[in-house]
């Protein structure tokens, strides 16, 4: 069973930026596709952005442009950077890994988080204004 834990949350200004990262334990990432999912508070998690093995992207129509995901195989790492922050941009940030192993079905899955078999604890971003 993978491990996944968040990193690299925490306070900053509207307008700042962030690096979130999600390193793996127990599995190689490489091979699967990857997400990260917000859930603000009183509200549903909501998906943000996902890359599959391939290293093709999708993201949630609120981030584009603002948000980053990529990985680094051999660090067995998937990271979200996010620039422009703004107050809407609160919440705990989870990553999730798909529960299939080089799947090659439509981005729009992805989004989805029934696709993903683990997750990890989350990490708080919390935007000042």
């Amino acid at each position: 069973q993978v491990q996944l834990v968040e990193s690299g949350g925490g306070l900053v200004q509207a307008g700042g930026s962030l690096r979130l990262s999600c390193a793996a334990s127990g599995r190689t990432l490489s091979s699967y596709a990857m997400g990260w999912f917000r859930q603000a508070p009183g509200k549903e998690r909501e998906f943000v952005a996902a890359i599959n093995w391939k290293g093709t992207t999708t993201y949630a129509d609120s981030v584009k442009g603002r948000f980053t995901i990529s990985r680094d195989n051999a660090k067995n790492t998937v990271s979200l950077q996010i620039d422009s922050l703004n107050a809407e941009d609160t919440a705990v940030y989870f990553c999730a890994a798909h529960n299939t192993r080089y799947y090659s079905g439509s981005l729009t899955s992805l989004r989805f988080e029934v696709a993903y078999a683990s997750w990890g604890q989350g990490t708080q971003v919390t935007v000042s204004s």
